[in-house]
């Protein structure tokens, strides 16, 4: 006989998933990275499956009570080759980034666990084709972060019926990173400290701020549609994915004898030549999303429905 459905017993299930997947990604994830700095590159691998390992624990709270069925994991393993393809072609073909748009796009409609599951597979896999090193963990953390916001962040999607386009929802967002790169700039002026321009690690550790209080502003109500998913894709790639990935390249670097040591100075003048970088990345995967990053979703929504995952 099919047990009922509890909507209070199924929102405190997915409540305690969300907490425990929070505690890997943003404490036990980092710690391990930090710890695979001491070990050198040679332990790359194992520190990438560690993180395999860590994500996989979240999402498998997912099917708590019963066992996952066959059709639900493939899913997962669909949308992680898709990710993975999409990051082989976009480095060869095409000057988009599917890549990282497919972590966010699965965030949004499976979930933040299996957002982070994707981005964290897809990143490790799609670096046995673009080389494995001591930036792949890195890389994991990042993709798999964009994942998991973008699952807490955005409202569940109605498949019946478009949404109109809500400039006041996602406002807020934009005022706040608006707002917290002309207070980057004024400290720029006021206390240069030596820097020789404000595009630099103002622009990332500023906007930062901004994009966090943003999104709580907004937690779990911004629609989605193109204009929502364009914004979010690119301030969350620029400022997240190029915030971390930029400490990642001083602390490798650091690893090469005769390099520059891990310091406040050398982490500056990354973050100066990170800009364009970051800003090319943030817009490639922004373009991507505009044009069907919402269709994409919607499609997704469909599947669920028509399957019952996750019920």
């Amino acid at each position: 006989m099919r047990q009922s459905f509890s909507v209070e017993q199924y929102t405190k299930a997915k409540n305690k998933r969300t907490i425990i997947a929070a505690f890997i990604i943003f404490v036990l994830i980092p710690a391990t990275i930090l710890w695979a700095v001491s070990l050198g590159p040679q332990k790359t691998m194992l520190i990438s499956i560690l993180i395999l390992i860590y994500v996989m624990v979240p999402f498998f709270f997912v099917y708590e009570k019963r066992k996952p069925r066959a059709r639900e994991v493939v899913m997962i393993a669909v949308l992680s080759a898709m990710t993975c393809l999409g990051t082989l072609v976009s480095a060869s073909i095409l000057p988009i980034q599917i890549g990282t748009a497919m972590v966010i796009i699965t965030g949004i409609s499976f979930g933040p666990e299996a957002g982070f599951l994707v981005g964290a597979l897809g990143r490790f896999v799609a670096n046995f084709f673009q080389s494995q090193g001591p930036w792949t963990p890195w890389q994991m953390f990042c993709w798999g972060i964009l994942g998991f916001l973008a699952g807490l962040i955005f409202h569940k999607v109605d498949v019946e019926k478009v949404q109109e386009r809500n400039f006041k929802v996602i406002m807020g967002p934009v005022i706040c990173v608006v707002f917290a790169a002309i207070v980057a700039y004024i400290s720029y002026l006021l206390f240069p400290g030596g820097d020789d321009t404000f595009l630099g690690w103002r622009l990332y550790i500023f906007g930062a701020v901004g994009l966090v209080l943003g999104f709580i502003l907004q937690h779990k109500r911004l629609p989605v549609d193109d204009i929502n998913l364009t914004l979010y894709t690119f301030f969350s790639v620029f400022i997240i994915y190029g915030g971390i990935m930029n400490v990642c390249a001083m602390v490798t670097a650091s690893m090469i004898p005769g390099a520059d040591g891990v310091s406040w100075e050398t982490m500056k003048k990354l973050y100066i030549s990170g800009v364009p970088f970051d800003a090319v990345h943030a817009i490639k995967a922004a373009i991507f999303m505009f044009f069907f990053g919402e269709k994409l979703i919607r499609k997704f929504e469909r599947i669920k429905i028509k399957y019952g995952f996750y019920r």
